[in-house]
């Protein structure tokens, strides 16, 4: 069994950046946080700190991934207690809705940096892959994982895709909403799973399942 590489000071000082700019994106939002303040914080210069991220952009990809991995281990212990499909759809959405909240208050500068098309944080850009994959896997898990659902498997492979796009629609209401608690974006969530519940069985109805794999497969172009 070989060794784990030993961390070096570059993992270290990395390590660093990446903690302090979390936590300002987190504290003081998009705007205020900047190579710059980071770089003064932690005492160094931007050119060093440039060296581990080129830019802001970088940082926030790891702010991404930051949110989605600690979505996932909120997620997955929920998900092995769970065997009804709409209860663990219930499970993904929440967490990722609870792992959200604590940038709520910024939420309106992190959505006015990534709406373009063309922006490296776009959650559908290419740069954001990695995070975004993070999703579709909790949302493939809360799929395959269920039991009783009876989903042909036509529909069944396309469906995760589906739900992705309706995470980050919903995400981008959750913007908006400042109702206490998001108490208006929990309500939505409810009645699409409730619409979600209903529907889902009607699928196996063979006129029904053709419309649907093919709603599902427009979907699916959206994201690809």
């Amino acid at each position: 069994m070989s060794p784990e590489p030993r961390e070096t000071k570059g993992d270290r000082t990395r390590l660093r950046i990446r903690t302090a700019a979390l936590r300002s994106f987190r504290e003081n939002g998009y705007d205020a946080t900047t190579i710059r303040r980071i770089a003064d914080e932690l005492g160094m210069s931007v050119g060093a700190t440039n060296y581990h991220f080129p830019s802001k952009n970088h940082l926030i990809q790891e702010l991404y991934l930051d949110v989605q991995q600690a979505h996932r281990a909120a997620a997955m212990p929920l998900l092995a207690q769970e065997s009804r499909l709409i209860d663990r759809l219930r499970i993904v959405y929440s967490t990722g809705l609870d792992e959200l909240e604590p940038y709520h208050s910024h939420a309106g500068e992190f959505l006015s940096a990534a709406v373009s098309p063309r922006s490296p944080i776009n959650p559908l850009s290419t740069e954001s892959a990695e995070a975004l994959a993070i999703v579709q896997d909790l949302f493939t898990e809360a799929v395959d994982g269920a039991t009783g659902a009876r989903i042909p498997d036509d529909v069944r492979v396309l469906l995760p895709r589906a739900l992705v796009l309706a995470h980050l629609l919903l995400a981008l209401f959750w913007v908006y909403d400042t109702s206490a608690g998001r108490r208006r974006t929990r309500a939505l969530l409810e009645g699409g799973l409730k619409l979600l519940g209903t529907g889902l069985p009607l699928v196996r109805l063979p006129l029904l399942r053709g419309m649907v794999r093919d709603m599902l497969s427009l979907v699916s172009d959206v994201r690809a």
